[in-house]
């Protein structure tokens, strides 16, 4: 089944929520996953599924050799999918929306560990969960555990800190007579 779906983005809109796509602040390009497996709000924790095929960013620019550099997933592109199941996490778990004004990113990799190869043509779970929250009305301070398996093999496993921020533009907008555009204070400014 994995070997007969096209591109992610020929999939993406029947196996993802539409709301959750219209909410990422990455295109189908970037986003890069096809289905929410498992949402766990108990566990803080969420798993989600990635195709692997040639044409994902980072691998089709890479220079095979059967044996020394055979065809594999992008470590690179594995961390940044780091970021996606945090957005997911965050989407689902804190309910925070980039279109309120939330906006993550990662502040720090505390462990990455690159187990084995991710092979083509087989897709990857991502899980990825909370293991600490420390929250403000307009910041969140997550630290994250990744495991990223292929089958049953462990491909990627990951402990990383991320910093979600709600910006004060967004936030003046909710607030009453905040139709004038933000800039500096002049004297007619209470």
């Amino acid at each position: 089944m994995a070997g007969s779906r096209g591109h992610i983005a020929d999939n993406l809109q029947v196996l993802l929520d539409a709301e959750l796509i219209a909410d990422c602040p990455y295109g189908p390009g970037g986003l890069l996953i096809d289905e929410v497996l498992e949402i766990d709000a108990l566990k803080s924790m969420v798993r989600v599924r990635m195709p692997v095929h040639p044409d994902l960013p980072l691998t089709r620019e890479q220079r095979n050799h059967p044996v020394f550099h055979p065809p594999h997933l992008s470590g690179g592109l594995m961390v940044h999918m780091t970021g996606m199941v945090g957005f997911v996490h965050a989407y689902y778990v804190f309910g925070l929306r980039h279109a309120d004004g939330w906006v993550g990113y990662g502040v720090r990799i505390h462990h990455a560990r690159f187990e084995n190869l991710g092979v083509m043509h087989v897709p990857l779970v991502l899980k990825g969960w909370s293991t600490n929250a420390r929250r403000s009305p307009t910041k969140i301070l997550a630290r994250y555990t990744f495991e990223f398996t292929q089958g049953s093999k462990l491909i990627y496993e990951g402990d990383q800190t991320a910093l979600w921020t709600k910006s004060a533009r967004s936030q003046k907008r909710s607030e009453p007579n905040s139709g004038r555009p933000a800039g500096p204070r002049d004297s007619r400014s209470p």
